[in-house]
């Protein structure tokens, strides 16, 4: 009772507050609406665990994370496969990293692609997996004797750059670039994934007393430019040529970004948030996400607002509204500390409350389509008032992620259902892939005997099934008492771009 009140406050609250129109009622139950966690394996954050655990601990561990945000109704998982220099899969541009393994360099034992398997299992439970990588940040601390010899700092210490404890890639040199392009190409073209996710480690951030020495390159490469343009310019010239490639080699891989949650302050630029952030994007990392969305270079954008709703130096609520108001041509999430939940000085965050609370108020936006949290181990046995909260409310039914502006299209070909079957214990049918069909889930729909199927309520979602590649057949099987004594059900199918086809409705009693 005592959540319900908070939940209709909050809502007229927001009513009283917003009055230009851009906010609106929240959806209580939205049937589209991007639900992610990050998982976060640099210094084993989240996984794994520890680099020395057991490939079969390993495996363990992140099905646990899986199924505890399935369970959740969460629809997208950001997996860290790149953090310092380093690959969570095989390839000849990196080594193995030592979060994995334990070494830098060294192999898994017994041997599996850790990528391949972690994108099959996300797929098979119904999850986005958004490959993340960190391009620039080449390690972790000035200890370079854990490094393997194939690590680039080795291979090409004319790229590297030592600032603030850390080794950073240049991000001025065409050779670093160049490089860093080859990364995620080869991760494209290999794997198969739903988008490549950069966070808000551009340029470092600024730390007092210290200078990012790129000297040597500004004078080589500035051509007349002051300092700040330059570095933002780099920074634009690596996102467009990534935009560009990932296009060019699969046009239905997502290009996303999540910036640091303060564009500009107010202060030095009027266009910028009611904030007072001690570092910003455009003027401390050289990112200007502003320019990223207006020549669409990203499908979508994930700024990073870890505060609560009314923090006093930068307002989530502010934040959020700022946000709403200065994006385009891109999909908008906002970027959640669940991290911070029981454990930080604002105390807010002991308020089970907070992080429903802002999930409601970023529904008011009717162009801001869902929320991400950092990070995973925040709601895997932990802090489970909130988690209660959320899968009673916020999060009681399936979601599917919206579309992305620019993948929005009609479904063309799409399978074909045939052989339908029922008895005591499932109901089933028979999809025949034609030929030319792109589609990577089967939606299955149903509702109780006296309602009407209505694909359009998150409530009649009764499953998510992972298609097969290259499959001629498949057979789905829906227990009978998920149909409520039903025997209709409708199917729909998702594109690799996200799209939803038609409903197919399936009466199962007739077989």
């Amino acid at each position: 009772m005592k959540t319900h009140k908070n939940s209709i406050f909050l809502t007229i609250l927001l009513l009283l507050f917003f009055t230009n129109g851009i906010a609106q009622s929240p959806n209580l139950h939205p049937k589209n609406e991007f639900r992610a966690v990050w998982i976060a394996t640099v210094v084993n954050i989240d996984w794994p665990k520890k680099g020395t655990d057991s490939v079969s601990k390993q495996k363990a561990d992140y099905l646990e994370l899986l199924d505890t945000y399935k369970k959740l109704n969460y629809n997208a998982v950001i997996v860290q496969i790149r953090s310092v220099g380093d690959a969570f899969y095989p390839t000849q541009l990196a080594p193995w990293s030592r979060f994995l393994t334990g070494k830098e360099g060294k192999a898994p034992d017994p041997y599996y692609d850790a990528l391949q398997w972690m994108i099959t299992e996300a797929h098979t439970r119904g999850f986005e997996f958004h490959a993340w990588l960190n391009p620039y940040r080449a390690t972790m601390d000035y200890n370079t004797q854990i490094l393997s010899s194939e690590h680039d700092y080795f291979k090409h210490p004319e790229w590297m750059i030592k600032y603030g404890g850390k080794i950073y890639y240049n991000p001025a040199l065409p050779e670093v670039q160049a490089h860093l392009l080859n990364v995620v190409n080869e991760v494209v073209t290999n794997y198969d994934i739903d988008a490549i996710h950069f966070d808000d480690y551009f340029y470092p951030y600024r730390i007092p007393g210290e200078e990012f020495n790129d000297s040597a390159s500004f004078k080589s490469y500035g051509n007349g430019m002051k300092l700040e343009d330059w570095r933002r310019s780099n920074v634009n010239t690596f996102v467009k040529d990534v935009a560009v490639a990932i296009k060019k080699n699969k046009p239905w891989v997502q290009f996303g970004i999540s910036p640091f949650g303060v564009w500009r302050n107010k202060s030095v630029d009027p266009k910028g948030s009611d904030t007072e952030a001690g570092q910003t994007n455009y003027d401390d990392l050289f990112a200007d996400p502003l320019a990223w969305m207006d020549q669409k270079w990203i499908d979508y954008i994930i700024p990073q607002l870890y505060w609560s709703i009314d923090h006093p130096k930068a307002s989530y609520a502010k934040l959020l509204r700022w946000w709403s108001e200065n994006s385009n041509n891109t999909a908008i999430y906002i970027g959640n500390s669940s991290y911070k939940v029981n454990a930080d000085s604002d105390k807010k965050w002991n308020n089970p409350n907070e992080i429903p609370n802002q999930i409601d108020l970023t529904r008011t936006y009717k162009n801001v389509q869902g929320n991400a949290f950092f990070s995973a181990k925040s709601f895997v046995n932990k802090n489970q008032s909130v988690t209660t909260l959320l899968a009673q409310n916020q999060y009681k039914y399936p979601a599917l992620p919206t579309v992305v502006p620019a993948a929005i299209k009609k479904n063309e070909v799409i399978p074909v259902i045939q052989a339908a079957f029922s008895n005591e214990i499932a109901s089933g049918f028979q999809i025949v892939y034609p030929t030319g069909s792109k589609m990577r889930y089967a939606i299955l729909y149903g509702s109780s005997a006296k309602a009407k199927i209505d694909v359009t309520d998150a409530s009649h979602i009764i499953d998510k099934v992972a298609l097969i590649e290259n499959l001629e057949t498949l057979q789905i099987f829906v227990p009978t008492y998920k149909l409520h004594k039903n025997k209709t059900c409708a199917v729909t199918f998702i594109d690799y771009y996200g799209n939803e086809s038609d409903p197919t409705f399936i009466n199962v009693a007739e077989h």
